[in-house]
């Protein structure tokens, strides 16, 4: 799964990001994907999601699978 590809992040999926203020130290944020705020489809400083607790990051890793059991690509549709 590639972290600059859109169609590798879901709704669930439990990643590391790296917020904005910590760009210059590389501090990873762990949390699980609730939106993906990247409308292309791919980014090259990976994708921009907002956690489930509202805190927003550029997908850094992806540290595990969907948690809520299904595993639906997020469309935009909405957002």
């Amino acid at each position: 799964m590639s972290i600059q590809q859109r169609t590798s992040i879901r709704a669930g999926l439990e990643v590391d990001v790296i917020q904005k203020q910590d760009q210059r130290t590389g501090k990873l944020t762990r949390g699980t994907v609730k939106e993906i705020l990247t409308h292309s489809d791919f980014h090259p400083h990976g994708i921009k999601v907002k956690l489930s607790d509202g805190r927003v990051g550029r997908v850094a890793k992806i540290t595990g699978s969907c948690t809520d059991g299904e595993n639906k690509p997020l469309t935009g549709e909405g957002h």
